[in-house]
């Protein structure tokens, strides 16, 4: 009944303007109410055609999925026969019952969010005190001459590595804590991009001959790539990428850092020709503790977090990361900063 009182209306002004218009130039009574007549009934065949074929019967649509779907059926099923006598208010109500109910789904999710982070930070602080016991008694053993059986030295030294591998996933789940709390700060300065490259390069040269990979600066600059940001973190997004271009490269690969000058900001990225990254695990990377291959990740090692934390040290910058990757050829990682 609305939806016609709507279309009337609307015929209506069309019909009163029409009629008007032509008793301007006709100065005549009667093609005045002709014309009105004609225009009406017109207008109001057209208005209600369109809005019942183009609007109308959107809204019923729209009703009887979300009405359907509300009552738990399949999405195949939700277009069911059911359609309300006022869909257009329904609607409306329909909606509105559907914000409130997602807003408290998204209030939920936020308080799960917050408990997990308060119980990240949490286990990773209490798992310090006995780690660093252990890791104290293990050291004393191996420093003292107590110890004389061939065997037991070789279980000390298994288990002291173990106990390292430990200490760094401890390590870095306080770190990835912190950054999503916020806890730490971005301390900005101004500062040389490429001597800070060249400086991770070298800290890294024994590693890159540990897994017989080339590492390489390409197109070196000789002049300064100055940035914005803060230093250190910076420099773990490197290490970060470059180890992982280590752990993920084939024998005799390489490992490739290349700068590309930005309007306002630089890109860098780091290539390695490895084993590549299948599309579709390539959305998950960033994500902690995901690994694409599990078998070459336990034999590699690694907390799994190192991609998680160079994502998050990067938009706390209100910067970016991307990837490029092929499985089989390589990857490429690149994320930008600001030009200072």
């Amino acid at each position: 009944m609305k939806l016609r009182v709507l279309v009337f209306l609307n015929a209506l002004a069309v019909a009163l303007s029409l009629a008007i218009l032509n008793f301007y130039f006709q100065q005549n009574w009667l093609y005045m109410l002709a014309t009105f007549s004609v225009a009406l009934l017109t207008s109001f065949v057209v208005f209600y055609y369109l809005t019942e074929r183009y609007v109308y019967s959107k809204i019923k649509l729209i009703y009887k999925l979300i009405h359907n779907l509300k009552l738990g059926r399949d999405l195949k099923d939700a277009l069911g026969e059911y359609v309300s006598p006022d869909p257009i208010n329904d609607v409306e109500q329909e909606v509105k019952e559907w914000a409130i109910t997602k807003k408290s789904e998204i209030d939920t999710l936020k308080q799960q969010e917050q408990f997990r982070r308060e119980f990240l930070a949490n286990i990773s602080h209490e798992f310090k005190t006995p780690l660093f016991a252990i890791q104290g008694y293990i050291e004393a053993l191996q420093d003292s001459a107590i110890v004389e059986d061939e065997q037991t030295k070789k279980f000390l030294i298994k288990a002291a590595k173990n106990v390292d591998r430990l200490t760094f996933l401890i390590k870095d789940l306080d770190a990835i804590s912190k950054l999503e709390s916020g806890e730490i700060p971005i301390n900005y300065e101004v500062f040389d991009l490429s001597v800070l490259i060249n400086e991770v390069i070298d800290s890294l040269e024994m590693k890159a001959k540990k897994y017989q990979i080339s590492l390489t600066f390409k197109d070196k600059y000789d002049h300064p790539t100055m940035v914005y940001a803060d230093q250190e973190k910076i420099r773990q997004v490197v290490v970060n990428l470059i180890d992982n271009s280590f752990k993920y490269g084939n024998t005799n690969g390489e490992t490739a850092i290349k700068i590309f000058e930005l309007h306002e900001q630089f890109l860098v990225e780091v290539t390695d020709n490895g084993i590549g990254i299948e599309e579709k695990n390539q959305a998950r990377v960033f994500e902690r503790f995901f690994r694409t291959d599990q078998s070459r990740s336990r034999e590699v090692g690694g907390s799994g977090l190192g991609l998680a934390i160079v994502k998050h040290i990067l938009e706390a910058h209100d910067q970016t990361i991307t990837l490029r990757s092929t499985a089989g050829i390589g990857s490429t990682f690149g994320f930008t900063l600001q030009r200072a």
